[in-house]
């Protein structure tokens, strides 16, 4: 049976039935998820259907808004030294931390929308085509004439481990208060808003304050040091903050030497309004608050490939976990940790192979 009448199937079913899920559709069609996505996207092109909306008009999306780029992973055939040429492996993929979390949350069948800021150039080609193709939406996204879209490039040592970061972000500072205002009407119906701190500091002020006033859990994923003087004093209004220890330690101004100094950390920022943090420690795992204290999760101990899109996977897995159990931390940081380990032993930046079964199924 060729694609095409497969695509026509799918039409007639939602001719017969508005109200049907992608799951649905799925299960009737013998397809997978991500091709029951890719499909009604063409049909939206072809403007046969309307849009998403008329489709699962019963499930919010999860939006994500924040960096979109090109990543480029450079990896060295043999250990480091500086000063000197040294032979390599190069590899591109799509990026950006907002972007790989959403990508993740498609792969895992949230419903997701994307919020970014795209150039006029190849790359912002490529991601709004594999947007489509595993069911983001990225329409609502914006797209900068004669401008080159954002770039990420990691160097790696012949482990995998990375060694050095280049970020190139600056098209995410057009990303304003602005810009947010005039996608409202996207956003005001989301079950979930996932920023990353590429945005403006005034954007995240503005995300806060609607948190608050539409009752929206906010969850926002640190990028970078530098980037932590981003997030605004006041952080009432923010469900979780997701970031490392390095990032932990800008906002609190000092070094942390044990997991008592961090719990103490992480209830000052509590007290400046966040409901709870993740802190994240790489293979070593995570720490996060509960009503009692920190807990201190174990990372998965697996073979390295890749490390590149380890900590988005996570925050991904989290995101999906709390918009489905919502006052389970601790279930979310388990299954974060069993995408982060399942992407660091892939070469690719988010698991092509992923499905909404894939975390619990690991666990199990």
């Amino acid at each position: 049976m060729t694609e095409f009448s497969k695509k026509d199937q799918l039409y007639q079913l939602i001719q017969a039935n508005p109200f049907i899920s992608q799951q649905e559709l799925a299960g009737q069609l013998q397809l997978s998820r991500s091709a029951v996505a890719g499909h009604i996207a063409g049909l939206i092109r072809e403007r046969r259907i309307l849009g998403r909306a008329y489709v699962l008009p019963e499930e919010r999306a999860i939006v994500c808004i924040g960096g979109a780029n090109m990543d480029r992973k450079v990896c060295t055939l043999q250990p480091l030294q500086m000063g000197t040429s040294n032979p390599v492996s190069q590899h591109e993929s799509l990026g950006g931390v907002a972007r790989n979390i959403a990508e993740n949350l498609a792969r895992l069948g949230a419903a997701v929308s994307l919020l970014s800021a795209l150039g006029d150039d190849a790359a912002a080609k490529a991601m709004l085509a594999q947007a489509e193709t595993v069911g983001m939406d990225m329409r609502g996204s914006l797209q900068l004439a004669a401008t080159a879209s954002g770039s990420y490039t990691a160097v790696l040592d012949d482990s995998g481990e990375m060694l050095l970061a280049l970020s190139h972000m600056q098209l995410c500072d057009q990303l304003t208060p602005e810009f947010l205002a005039l996608r409202q009407p996207q956003r005001a119906a989301a079950a979930m808003t996932v920023a990353d701190l590429n945005l403006p500091q005034a954007s995240i002020r503005l995300l806060l304050q609607e948190a608050i006033r539409d009752s929206v859990p906010l969850v926002l994923v640190a990028v970078s040091q530098p980037k932590m003087a981003r997030l605004p004093a006041d952080l009432h209004g923010l469900r979780l903050l997701i970031l490392n220890q390095g990032e932990l330690e800008s906002r609190i101004g000092r070094s942390l030497e044990d997991t008592e100094q961090m719990a103490l950390a992480c209830r000052t920022v509590q007290q400046q309004g966040v409901q709870d943090l993740i802190v994240t420690f790489g293979g070593d795992g995570v720490l996060y608050t509960s009503p009692t204290g920190v807990v201190r999760l174990a990372a998965p101990q697996v073979a390295v490939r890749d490390v590149t899109g380890a900590g988005d996977a996570f925050s991904a897995a989290v995101c999906w976990s709390l918009n489905r159990e919502p006052d389970d931390l601790a279930l979310a940081c388990r299954r974060g940790l069993t995408l982060a380990a399942l992407t660091i032993q892939s070469s690719a930046t988010v698991c092509t192979d992923l499905t909404p079964a894939t975390l619990d199924t690991l666990l199990a």
